[in-house]
């Protein structure tokens, strides 16, 4: 994508944006929209991502490899609601991410959260909450995901 995002790009614009790149698994349309030192962590257990990434080359690389790697297709994303917050650069998103796994034809709907802070247009920040689980198990991997959580104890 062109380097489309300015400083006068609010919270709201990024949102849009990272949305529309979400469901066009564009790795290069998202990670565009971070600062070059920016962090995207996911706190929650996400079986096969990593805790964090740090760095606008690595937020690419890791959602290149994950979106390149994953048949499910995104369809639409339902905001149920957007928070707005006492801090101009952040705002906080509840989302249904809806789609298809196109290996086998199933439907899903997965929840997520995410707390976005924005600083001159760019991402500088994200606390990504997706259902982890909720992903494995449409996906026909959590009997793996169970197996490998009993392997760490």
């Amino acid at each position: 994508m062109p380097d489309t995002t300015s400083a006068h790009l609010g919270p709201h614009e990024v949102l849009a944006r990272y949305q529309r790149a979400m469901l066009d698994k564009s790795a290069d349309d998202l990670a565009d929209l971070y600062a070059v030192d920016a962090v995207h962590e996911f706190p929650f257990l996400s079986p096969g991502m990593p805790a964090r990434y740090q760095g606008r080359e690595e937020i690419r690389a890791g959602y290149r490899a994950a979106w390149g790697a994953s048949p499910a297709q995104p369809q639409e994303i339902c905001e149920v609601v957007v928070h707005e917050s006492t801090d101009a650069e952040v705002i906080t998103v509840e989302q249904m991410v809806t789609g298809t796994v196109t290996t086998t034809g199933r439907s899903f709907r997965i929840p997520g959260l995410l707390v976005i802070r924005v600083r001159s247009g760019r991402i500088v920040h994200v606390r990504d909450y997706m259902d982890g689980l909720g992903v494995a198990h449409v996906m026909d991997r959590l009997p793996a995901v169970v197996a490998s959580l009993n392997d760490r104890c």
